[in-house]
């Protein structure tokens, strides 16, 4: 349960991290490099979501 937990967790981080790249790109003159970065992390997130998914399920 502890495994399902954390996926969700990081799951919820990855939802966000895409609510803040698109509120970031809503304006005119968006940064480039914070949206680079925040889906850098945002792809880190999901290659977690993967790794833990396949080792625990």
């Amino acid at each position: 349960m502890a495994v399902a937990s954390h996926i969700r967790e990081i799951a919820e981080k990855h939802q966000r991290l895409q609510a803040l790249i698109e509120a970031e790109m809503a304006h005119a003159g968006w940064n480039d490099v914070r949206v680079m970065a925040l889906k850098k992390e945002k792809l880190r997130l999901k290659d977690e979501i993967e790794r833990l998914r396949s080792r625990f399920h």
